[in-house]
């Protein structure tokens, strides 16, 4: 993926460094079942932050420096999200970035309550903001089988900016009231489905259009888009119990099957189209 020498200002706040204070659970580097307990059960990090206050684990954590990190991860996220917002400028009317992509490191207090970097990236719709340890990068890599390649790392930041789209046209919100009126997990699980293929699709309608907004200064490259789907194959819901010893239990879906992920990855992409993203059709 070519990016280097593009466009700064990605809304990048940087808190590595800083502390986070005590993590529950020991942090991301604990076991895989860490990251499969917010990638693979779907858990809103709107509980799961506040769950983990409860354990003390709400240490303080100062904001963080605001503008352009000097180091090769922190300017690879800078401009990648300047591209993402500017993509999406162009297909969303009244789009609106997120406030923040904040970068930590272990543990950081959000509007949502304690984040923690066992959770995996994740958005908090409270605040409008992006969290990312840059370590679940490594953990998804080497323990999860996924891609290491650049576009493969953009597509989470971009599945993230998706969930961020989803609150600024009211998707969320609909979602959470569908599921408040489902008769079963089972059936509330099927909208939690629908909202993350809708979000792998938005990051392939991103990755379709970021060459265009930049003047060809961010763009995909041959075998990109191969790394982009092995990842999105190894967060796949039955790839992730696999990989936790389980067996495969579809009703227990929050973010759909390897299939399911690659499938809307590849369509965003292939449509380069928001309007291609209608995963609740049918529901």
């Amino acid at each position: 993926m070519r990016w280097q020498g593009g466009r700064r200002g990605g809304g990048v706040e940087d808190r590595r460094g800083m502390g986070g204070g005590a993590v529950a659970g020991g942090g991301i580097g604990v076991a895989v079942l860490a990251i499969i307990g917010y990638v693979f059960f779907g858990i809103d990090p709107t509980t799961t932050t506040q769950v983990a206050s409860q354990f003390g684990a709400a240490g303080a954590s100062q904001e963080g420096r605001e503008g352009t990190p000097e180091d090769q991860a922190g300017l690879f996220i800078d401009v990648v999200g300047r591209n993402i917002n500017d993509v999406w400028a162009q297909k969303l009317d009244g789009y609106q970035p997120p406030a923040n992509i904040v970068l930590y490191e272990q543990g950081t207090n959000t509007g949502c309550g304690y984040g923690q970097a066992a959770f995996g990236p994740f958005y908090c719709p409270a605040d409008r903001q992006v969290y990312l340890d840059l370590s679940f990068w490594q953990e998804m890599e080497t323990r999860l089988g996924a891609s290491g390649a650049d576009f493969a790392r953009a597509y989470v930041l971009a599945h993230e900016v998706g969930h961020h789209i989803q609150t600024l046209t009211g998707a969320s919100e609909q979602v959470q009231q569908a599921q408040q009126r489902a008769s079963s997990e089972a059936e509330g699980n099927r909208y939690s489905v629908a909202l993350e293929l809708q979000a792998d699709c938005y990051a392939g309608v991103w990755a379709a259009n970021a060459a265009a907004v930049s003047g060809g200064e961010v763009a995909l490259e041959p075998g990109d888009l191969e790394e982009g789907l092995r990842t999105a194959s190894a967060i796949g819901d039955d790839a992730l119990q696999r990989n936790a010893g389980r067996g495969v239990n579809p009703e227990s879906f929050t973010h759909g099957s390897s299939a399911q992920r690659m499938e809307w990855l590849q369509r965003g992409y292939q449509s380069g189209d928001p309007a291609a993203c209608d995963t609740f059709r049918g529901l």
